[in-house]
């Protein structure tokens, strides 16, 4: 079944990735942006129906299927984790999203969030994510398909890049007890394969559904995966008092990744991130060769290939061209700023410790600011 569908949030990681999937498949596509030049870098460009948007702005949500025209489905993919009053604005946006959906006669939307656990008190993030979902669901407006995952394993995925840098720069980790909470996560593939399926309303009933992937874990866990898969020596003592604010504010400082997005998925940890029920594992067949463990899944986001477009991904763990200049860790945010004849002798770093390869990459990044861009390579 093909479809003309609309994908919100088309220049993220996951959105960028789903156009790609969906154009493969046969579908008709349309993406949006708040500032339509951006799509123009992104490999689909010429392939996909191109529309701006700004949730923020009634006046461009309300004309938005007068000027793109008639679609079967929506992908619901917008969100400002990280951005300031992110959860009032987050709900605002889709309430006015969902009405002009209604009015313009829209079926579907699709909505990937995250899981909500049974919780008195939750993070701004969880809350915010189910409250998003509460506000597209409009009386008399289009059927929802709440998709809820939790950390989702993939080279460029901000809650995978934070678990790489915490990996990769605290070579003696404190352990806090939240690290022992129990979590689901899930592949970038099989994220995909869900997506894919959910916009068939013959295979997938309007609902809401945890997706995950075949093994439940820790955070714990996770981070002593990465290290052994990617040959880091990491030494962990007991701080089972660290509450998870610290922990964020800490990492917002350490790590690229932009500090408060860092701190708003940071307090999530706060709470057991596993599936309710079986998701769409009785509704959706498993991808080829089944669901991807943690450490297949790991191991496929820790190759590096030279970046490329996102629809020439090999796989889509890999890294694109258009993922945050600061995903794929310190030594490939190293070997990008670094001039091409003097890449040989990176594998020298490999010897340095994690802290000594942030340091050096801090201050070739500083470096890099005072370069002009036309003569970078």
């Amino acid at each position: 079944m093909t479809a003309r569908v609309l994908v919100t949030g088309a220049t993220g990681y996951i959105g960028s990735r789903l156009v790609a999937e969906l154009l493969s498949a046969g579908h008709d596509v349309v993406v949006t942006s708040r500032t339509p030049e951006r799509l123009t870098a992104f490999g689909w460009y010429r392939d996909v129906t191109a529309v701006s948007l700004d949730a923020n702005d009634p006046d461009s949500v309300a004309t938005l299927f007068a000027r793109c025209g008639h679609v079967d489905a929506v992908y619901y993919l917008v969100h400002g984790i990280g951005e300031t009053d992110f959860r009032t604005t987050d709900n605002e946006g889709a309430r006015r999203f969902a009405l002009a959906a209604a009015e313009a006669g829209v079926g579907r939307i699709i909505y990937l969030g995250g899981f909500v656990p049974a919780d008195d008190v939750l993070s701004e993030h969880l809350a915010g994510r189910a409250e998003v979902a509460q506000a597209l669901a409009v009386a008399g407006g289009a059927e929802l398909v709440w998709l809820g995952a939790a950390l989702i394993i993939g080279a460029g995925s901000t809650s995978f890049e934070i678990l790489r840098y915490v990996a990769e720069r605290f070579p003696v980790l404190p352990q806090p007890s939240w690290l022992s909470n129990p979590i689901d996560p899930i592949s970038i593939r099989d994220v995909l394969h869900y997506l894919m399926a959910a916009v068939d309303s013959e295979l997938v009933p309007a609902g809401a559904y945890d997706i995950s992937g075949p093994q439940t874990t820790s955070y714990r866990d996770l981070l002593a995966a990465y290290a052994r898969l990617s040959g880091i020596r990491q030494w962990t003592v007991p701080a089972p008092g660290v509450p998870t604010v610290v922990a964020s504010k800490v990492s917002a400082v350490a790590l690229p990744v932009p500090g408060a997005l860092t701190a708003d998925l940071t307090a999530s940890l706060d709470h057991p991130m596993t599936a309710a029920g079986e998701g769409l594992r009785n509704l959706v067949p498993a991808p080829a060769g089944g669901l991807l463990t943690v450490n297949t899944a790991i191991t496929r986001s820790l190759h590096t290939p030279e970046r490329v477009p996102v629809t020439d991904l090999a796989d889509p763990h890999h890294l694109a061209d258009t993922d945050p200049s600061w995903a794929g860790g310190d030594m490939s945010r190293i070997r990008q700023l670094t001039p091409s004849i003097a890449r040989p002798a990176l594998a020298l770093l490999a010897l340095l410790p994690g802290p000594a390869t942030a340091t050096l990459r801090t201050g070739i990044d500083i470096l890099a600011e005072l370069i002009p861009r036309g003569h970078r390579r």
